[in-house]
């Protein structure tokens, strides 16, 4: 079995994109998040629930309903201005702005005919979205909203939160939700003039389906053309956020991926994603919070986020009065500064020809016949020297951005730098360094592949970043080498070689990969069983990790034909059964699941997804013989909502998730 992360494999099957419908976005790699609402009223405090909470306040502090309503009369941002908010924006470098038209607590911040629980309500009657809307294009913004999927307040939404015990479900209707979700959607694309993003969230719960996800982009992309519409519309495969795309869990990947308070490793060249992340510790504003990142930590961030081709969305919780933290207009501040210096090294550029840079990162743009190269220095050398290994072609000229020029020395493969001895600017230095043509970055190889175990043949592809260099390999052998064209087929345990050359000279390591052609799995007999469903087991207990379900007795024993679970807190389930494999093959298997879950296959563990965490899913492969297989899928959920889903495919081809008909009951 191999585990993979899901990345690794949906990399390759995003919906496209035209470039004119993402290129003002592409561009402007930074953008402001705004979390605002009701929850700023108690400012992340709750009688003797603590100081922690913020945007989720409703449901941590968990209160009731008619409490939480009370908030509406105190909600009168008597000092919010919509254009000093996307001046500071402007200010900053950002390009766009995604605020909080509604969360997840259902309150709304624009003037909605089908809601009375909005703006409208509170003391200041006025319509938050129609005064920034308007403000945006007088300080170069693309407005932008954030829609929550999920509705604490709606009476239609399921499910009930796991504490409401008097909120009763009885008459809540989901397709009734989902009209009322449309029909808002579409006054925020209709009544706004145009908009540059809408960006969904709350899709995780088992009541919500990636059809319902593609039917909301329709409605999107039918009503403004050009909007941008993020991920999370179905799976999106945890806070990673790299998944999500179509195919997976019938899911609807949108336009984008959103990976939440992280930077991924890295990112599969040709996607389009953006990190949002929080300036402290929370999206909405918490008095006591002051926890806040640096503004060289937030600007190496961007640096590095803008090195792997991504765009960076800076997040603002505003107080109840309309005003932003302190705290938060400092940074914007600083940040400004340095976008007035260096702003050249983000906007417009793609990421980095490097693999890796010891000292910091590196951005690009392409001009007709030549590149700018731009080195983002986190550590200034003490001795003004500054190494950019691997860096080859023709060099004209180097400069400090906001300084003078330098100058340069090229060696074989690598390019020196002599810099000042005192460091430009105490966040990041940069320096632009001018390319004919584009880089040529001695750099090895890549092999990608689909999996590195096999059953009948498998693909490799290799490549390198510089167009200008030729890759040579080998199979079995790292000494005879041929030039590589094309991908190409393997059919036995096999180990690839290969290197990168400049013309002939090797320029860069041998690298290798082994993989291993396996026999299937056997299936195993079924006899007289129940097709359609698998046996189920219910156990109740409090749990950080999936115990040890032998030494329990099961709360209720019945069968099941989906894995969709009921909102429950401190609940266990174990499904156990056959799973049935159409043809002889390698399998992907994808198990998500908030909290932890493990699936089996006999005595073999696929994936392993224990622990206490949100939606998150994982991946992992195993060979089948055309037939049933023994299997088992285990999960638990301590507090807050629950999700499983499980999904399968051959190897390199979409997952799906599992019909019934391919489940039945053990023996």
């Amino acid at each position: 079995m191999i585990e993979l992360l899901t990345a690794a494999v949906f990399a390759y099957s995003q919906p496209s994109v035209p470039d004119s419908k993402l290129d003002w976005w592409r561009d402007s790699r930074f953008g402001m998040f705004i979390h605002w609402g009701l929850y700023a009223v108690p400012a992340g405090t709750w009688k003797d629930k603590g100081t922690g909470h913020a945007e989720w306040i409703r449901t941590t502090a968990q209160i009731p309903l008619e409490e939480y309503d009370e908030f509406v009369p105190e909600f009168n941002p008597v000092n919010f201005d919509a254009d000093a908010w996307c001046a500071m924006a402007n200010d900053a470098g950002m390009g766009y702005v995604v605020i909080t038209t509604k969360h997840h607590d259902g309150f709304c911040l624009f003037d909605s005919e089908y809601t009375d629980f909005d703006i409208m309500s509170t003391p200041f009657k006025r319509d938050i979205m129609k005064e920034l809307a308007e403000a945006a294009p007088k300080h170069d913004i693309h407005m932008s909203w954030y829609h929550s999927i999920m509705d604490w307040h709606h009476s239609d939404y399921l499910p009930r939160r796991g504490w409401e015990k008097d909120r009763t479900a009885d008459g809540a209707d989901m397709q009734r939700y989902r009209k009322y979700l449309h029909a808002q959607v579409s006054e925020l694309l209709t009544n706004y003039g145009p908009v540059g993003i809408m960006w969904f969230d709350g899709e995780w719960e088992s009541t919500w389906r990636g059809s319902y996800g593609k039917e909301l982009y329709e409605l999107c992309v039918g009503l403004q053309p050009e909007v941008i519409v993020n991920n999370r519309l179905g799976a999106r495969g945890g806070m990673e956020g790299l998944t999500g795309m179509d195919g997976y869990a019938g899911g609807y990947g949108g336009d984008y991926m959103t990976p939440e308070q992280e930077i991924p490793d890295a990112v599969e060249q040709g996607i389009d994603w953006e990190t949002c992340m929080t300036m402290n510790g929370r999206w909405g504003y918490n008095m006591v919070d002051k926890n806040f990142k640096s503004t060289t930590d937030l600007l190496q961030k961007l640096s590095d986020i803008v090195s792997k081709s991504g765009n960076f969305l800076l997040n603002v919780g505003p107080k109840a009065d309309g005003t932003f933290p302190e705290e938060s207009i400092q940074r914007l501040e600083e940040i400004g500064d340095w976008m007035d210096v260096n702003g050249e090294a983000i906007h417009g550029t793609v990421g980095s020809p490097f693999q890796e840079l010891d000292w910091g990162r590196a951005t690009q743009k392409f001009h007709d016949e030549s590149t700018t190269l731009y080195l983002h220095v986190f550590d200034w050398p003490a001795d003004g020297e500054l190494l950019v290994p691997g860096l080859a072609g023709t060099v004209t000229s180097a400069r400090v951005l906001g300084g003078s020029d330098v100058l340069y020395e090229m060696g074989q493969g690598e390019m020196t730098l002599h810099l000042p001895s005192v460091q430009p600017n105490e966040h990041i230095s940069v320096v632009a360094v001018e390319v004919q043509g584009k880089p040529v970055v001695y750099e090895s190889p890549k092999i990608t592949i689909s999996a590195d175990t096999f059953v009948h043949t498998l693909k490799v592809t290799l490549s390198v970043g510089s167009e200008d260099l030729d890759i040579r390999y080998s199979t079995n052998d790292n000494t005879q080498f041929q030039i590589y064209n094309k991908p190409f087929e393997i059919d036995t345990t096999t180990t690839i070689f290969a290197q990168s050359y400049d013309g002939d000279q090797a320029v860069s390591k041998i690298v290798s990969k082994a993989v291993t052609k396996t026999a299937p799995r056997s299936a195993d007999e079924l006899q007289a069983n129940v097709h359609g469903k698998l046996s189920l087991s219910v156990y109740e207990g409090d749990w950080d990790e999936l115990p040890n379900f032998s030494l329990l007795t099961p709360t209720e024993r019945t069968t099941d034909s989906s894995f969709s679970i009921p909102e429950r807190e401190f609940v266990a389930r174990v499904y156990t059964g056959f799973i049935y494999a159409p043809s002889t093959d390698m399998y992907m298997f994808a198990l998500s699941s908030d909290d932890g879950s493990r699936f089996s296959i006999g005595d073999d563990v696929v994936i392993d997804n224990d622990g206490l965490h949100g939606a998150q899913v994982v991946q992992g492969a195993i060979a089948l013989a055309q037939g049933w297989h023994a299997c088992k899928v285990e999960w638990f959920n301590k507090t807050g909502g629950g999700s499983l889903g499980l999904n399968m495919g051959v190897v390199g081809e979409p997952l799906i998730a599992i019909p019934s008909a391919s489940l039945s009951t053990a023996k």
